[in-house]
C-alpha cells in the first residue's frame, strides 16, 4: 500500500455551492457533517441552510468549499492527509478536514480553490 499508488491514480471533485462551519446548539438537520463531542457541536452545511437554522447558530464561518477524495483510503495508508496538508500549507491554505470511514474531505475558502486544485494536480491526482 503506497502513497504514491494513491496519489498517481487518486481522483477529487470540488462540491458545488458554498457551505458554512458552524457552532451549534443541536444537530442541524440537512448537514454535510454533524460534529458532536463534550464540549460543543459542530455543523458544515450549505449556506442556502443557513437561515432556516439560525436560532440554532452560536457562531458561524462562510463560503468554505468541499474537496472530496473520490476513493476508497485505506485504514493502513499513512500519509494521505499530510501529503495534501503539506502541500495546501506551502500555498498558505487553510483547510478542515473531515473523514469518513472510507474516504477522506478537507474545506478550503473559496478563494483559494483554484490554487488547492491545481496543488492537488500537480501531485498527481485527478479532478473529477
Amino acid at each position: 500500500m503506497k502513497l504514491e499508488n494513491y496519489l498517481n491514480n487518486g481522483k477529487f471533485y470540488i462540491w458545488k455551492g458554498k457551505f458554512a462551519i458552524v457552532k451549534s446548539r443541536k444537530p442541524l438537520p440537512d448537514s454535510f457533517a454533524v460534529i458532536k463531542d463534550k464540549n460543543e457541536i459542530t455543523a458544515i452545511i450549505g449556506q442556502s441552510e443557513i437561515n432556516k437554522n439560525k436560532k440554532h447558530i452560536i457562531k458561524i464561518d462562510k463560503n468554505w468549499k468541499i474537496i472530496t477524495f473520490d476513493m476508497i483510503l485505506p485504514f493502513g495508508l499513512v500519509g494521505f492527509l499530510a501529503k495534501i496538508s503539506k502541500i495546501l500549507a506551502d500555498e498558505k491554505i487553510s483547510i478542515f478536514v473531515i473523514s469518513a470511514y472510507s474516504t477522506d474531505h478537507i474545506l478550503i475558502k473559496e478563494k483559494d480553490s483554484s490554487k488547492a486544485i491545481n496543488r492537488s494536480k500537480s501531485i498527481g491526482l485527478k479532478i473529477k
